[in-house]
């Protein structure tokens, strides 16, 4: 969606607060909310017919999904490039990755969300907008807060190997994590906040900071929430205030030296305020999901999120 890169102070703060401009780019482009009401006006309900029909037999994928968003971003920005396939030797896919090896899941559900969107409206909603709308809806689904989701993001035509080898990980210490978040202009607030999307969902033990010492098998799956574990809500945090945490970097945020003094007062905010919670992680997920966009006429769109346009579909 193309739109004059001549905003005045005014236009651009108006925008901002409504939620339909949070981002332009160098070539006067910018993610809107609206984006697609013209061209694809049933995307968001595509979007969530799918998912809904998903989560009948795979209870997991709204965690799932929303976790192929966070992983997508932090590597290339925002751009699909997270669903790419090997194609050797000029695609190396980032699904192999030890942060995605064996983890990352969902991708067939995002086949059958292109699919239903290339049978309504081909060849206009990219594989980084779906990923960015299965989030938005995976997390209302399970009961979380809703946003606007800014859309006109375009697929990425590469992989970026090195960047993925460096997605946070499980047992990053604070330090480390806060760094990975900053590199991406992601502050202290984005982190806690994007943490508590581990609120619902399932982790192999071998991540778990009990470390499959009960001598299950390391892909044996338990709750990230003991509580509510396929409900979004602040109870993760509680947890974390009780000693309950199942990550190690989760346990760091109150933990880490510099806990105290950064992520740990915000933990015990989130905890004693859902709403504050919910309006948190909204604005970090909008904040997350403009790192690094294709826009205008950079990238593609894809018709086959598997695989780059000139490979076929």
């Amino acid at each position: 969606m193309a739109s004059s890169s001549r905003f005045s102070p005014l236009v651009l703060l108006l925008a901002a607060h409504c939620g339909l401009l949070m981002l332009a780019s160098a070539h006067g482009y910018a993610l809107s909310s609206t984006f697609y009401d013209a061209s694809c006006p049933s995307a968001h309900d595509v979007v969530r017919r799918v998912i809904q029909d998903a989560r009948v037999s795979d209870p997991r994928i709204p965690a799932s999904l929303i976790r192929l968003h966070f992983h997508d971003c932090f590597v290339n920005g925002c751009d699909g490039s997270l669903l790419l396939d090997d194609d050797l030797p000029a695609t190396r896919t980032e699904k192999n990755v030890p942060a995605n090896d064996n983890s990352a899941r969902g991708f067939p559900v995002v086949d059958d969300i292109k699919a239903a969107l290339e049978h309504a409206c081909p060849g206009v909603v990219s594989c980084a907008d779906i990923l960015a709308l299965a989030a938005e809806i995976s997390v209302e689904l399970a009961g979380g807060p809703r946003w606007r989701v800014l859309l006109g993001r375009r697929d990425g035509t590469t992989t970026n190997i090195e960047s993925a080898n460096n997605l946070p990980s499980p047992f990053d210490p604070l330090n480390v994590l806060q760094e990975k978040f900053r590199n991406v202009n992601l502050d202290d607030t984005d982190l806690v906040a994007l943490q508590g999307a581990h609120t619902f969902g399932k982790v192999q033990c071998q991540f778990t900071r009990e470390n499959c010492t009960a001598g299950q098998p390391e892909g044996t799956l338990e709750n990230l929430d003991e509580v509510t574990p396929n409900l979004f809500d602040n109870k993760y945090y509680g947890n974390l205030l009780h000693g309950h945490a199942q990550l190690p970097s989760d346990e760091v945020m109150l933990s880490g030296p510099a806990a105290p003094t950064t992520t740990a007062p915000i933990v015990h905010r989130f905890a004693s305020n859902q709403k504050d919670f919910f309006r948190n992680f909204a604005a970090s997920m909008i904040k997350m999901g403009n790192i690094s966009p294709l826009t205008g006429k950079d990238g593609e769109i894809r018709k086959n999120c598997r695989r780059v346009n000139s490979k076929g579909y």
